[in-house]
């Protein structure tokens, strides 16, 4: 197969060119040499890398996680179990902001059983409670 320049890969991979070149600047895709053209020519393979760094990033990895993953893919004496861990960590994170995410939603819900709907805004128990979290953050506990 032929090189891609950076318009064609950024329109196989779905992914505009600014995000090409922003991942360039990240270290998760190496910088093609520049042609005397002008034009940068990336290998084929270049698209199934940002097709696994977009995937990876919509399972919640940061790009911080997806280069530690892309680096064990050079590490001959890595294995499954190093991936492993990653993973594992990533679920963790995502359940700590389920958790949360959790709390979040009892105190709302709480405010919103709290609030008839109808009383004027300078009565309103929501508020009023975000003003008062404000106000003890001022004025210490």
């Amino acid at each position: 197969m032929r090189p891609l320049h950076t318009g064609e890969l950024a329109r196989l991979a779905g992914v505009n060119v600014e995000t090409l070149r922003f991942y360039e600047r990240e270290g998760l895709l190496a910088k093609p040499p520049q042609r005397p053209s002008g034009y940068r020519e990336y290998p084929p393979d270049a698209v199934d890398l940002v097709f696994f760094i977009q995937r990876a990033k919509q399972l919640g990895f940061s790009l911080k996680d997806v280069k530690e993953l892309l680096d064990l893919r050079e590490v001959p004496r890595a294995t499954c179990g190093d991936v492993v861990v990653i993973a594992e960590r990533k679920v963790a994170d995502i359940d700590a902001k389920i958790s949360d995410l959790r709390a979040m939603r009892a105190a709302l819900t709480k405010l919103l059983k709290e609030c008839p709907g109808t009383a004027p805004i300078a009565q309103c128990p929501i508020i009023e409670s975000l003003a008062g979290l404000a106000k003890r953050r001022r004025n210490g506990p």
